[in-house]
């Protein structure tokens, strides 16, 4: 979220008291969820300070949009703009631990020996859900599953329709018109053409193979083939046909440790949020243009604006460093961030290893 000058100005000039005292609010709503009121924090300082002067300052970072005393409470919770500032600035992201790594490494390999893609994604999603308090969520386009089989049909005299197998099993297919009078000999040739070239490859590698060997599509073919070869990549490559699929698990992990009943109702929101895939992929779209991890945090952006929510993302990368997906987890503002972002973080990077063929 962006902030004026002023604003970031008057943050850099909080005095170490000020922030402790506002680490310590942080703290205790990242672990307790509820708000914590001056006198017991003078009692958890490290300096010595009365619940006056406690006080004192909290008012000052509730002036500053830190924290706010929610209803008629005596205690202080961190704002969105608080949780901002606290992530960026005052959080140290801890080492993952040998065990995480190891179940990050293990579960990822075990996926790619017995599933697709699709299904180690899915595993994925799984994994992060399982190591956080909240849903694992994976975003990735169909363009990156990799191809099983292509066969042209005729349909009519000039129509024809082409049919794309995913290793995932998923089937695409596409109309195509064809010149009156081809044969199907060539329909025939010009899927054998393809499915010699395929062994395992996403679309995007195939339609580069092509076009790279256009020399010897034309030397093996004959020129009404060659020209269904194609315009059956081409069909393909239309950007109306490329869809983004959302992968969604542990959503039920959302419903533990409930504190009040407006956590169920944002909760209840967060769902209806998740339904929404079309934003939820957005939203994951946006975290591409990070070189690492990206957080959005509660109402900094629209998705998560009733739910007050937080998705911590990371993109993955194919054996060219072109991203293919993000994945990440989504969950109550009150994620342990300084554990969930390096999880995020390596298991973008174990999938990416995947994803490569490393």
């Amino acid at each position: 979220m962006e902030h004026d000058k002023s604003f970031a100005g008057a943050l850099t000039r909080l005095d170490s008291r000020s922030r402790e005292i506002f680490r310590r609010i942080v703290d205790s709503y990242l672990i307790h969820g509820e708000p914590i009121g001056s006198r017991h924090l003078s009692k958890l300082l490290p300096m010595s300070l009365s619940a006056a002067s406690v006080r004192n300052i909290m008012q000052d970072l509730e002036e500053l949009g830190l924290i706010f005393s929610p209803h008629t409470s005596a205690g202080r919770l961190p704002t969105d703009i608080g949780l901002r500032f606290f992530v960026d600035a005052l959080l140290e992201f801890g080492d993952l631990s040998g065990e995480d790594r190891g179940k990050i490494d293990a579960k990822v390999k075990a996926a790619s020996h017995s599933q697709t893609l699709e299904g180690v994604l899915a595993e994925a999603s799984s994994l992060l859900s399982g190591l956080s308090r909240g849903a694992g969520v994976v975003v990735t386009t169909k363009e990156n599953i990799r191809l099983k089989h292509i066969e042209f049909l005729r349909l009519d005299p000039d129509r024809a329709l082409a049919v794309l197998v995913a290793e995932d099993g998923t089937v695409e297919n596409r109309i195509l018109t064809i010149p009156r009078g081809l044969p199907a000999s060539a329909l025939v040739e010009a899927g054998n053409y393809l499915n010699a070239r395929l062994s395992g490859r996403t679309l995007p590698e195939l339609r580069a193979d092509v076009e790279s060997t256009r020399a010897t599509l034309e030397q093996e073919l004959d020129l009404l083939t060659a020209r269904l070869v194609e315009a059956g990549l081409a069909s393909w490559a239309e950007p109306r046909q490329v869809t983004q699929q959302l992968i969604v698990r542990g959503q039920a992990n959302l419903l533990e440790d409930l504190t009040a009943l407006q956590d169920l109702e944002r909760i209840r929101s967060l769902f209806g949020d998740l339904e929404s895939k079309k934003d939820v992929i957005d939203l994951l779209n946006r975290a591409e243009t990070a070189e690492g991890v990206r957080i959005f945090i509660g109402a900094e952006n629209k998705l998560f604006s009733l739910s007050g929510s937080s998705m911590i993302a990371a993109p993955f990368r194919n054996e060219k460093q072109n991203i293919v997906g993000v994945l990440g987890i989504i969950g109550p503002t009150r994620l342990n961030y300084a554990r969930i972002v390096p999880i995020v973080e390596y298991t973008a990077k174990a999938v990416s290893k995947l994803v490569s063929g490393e």
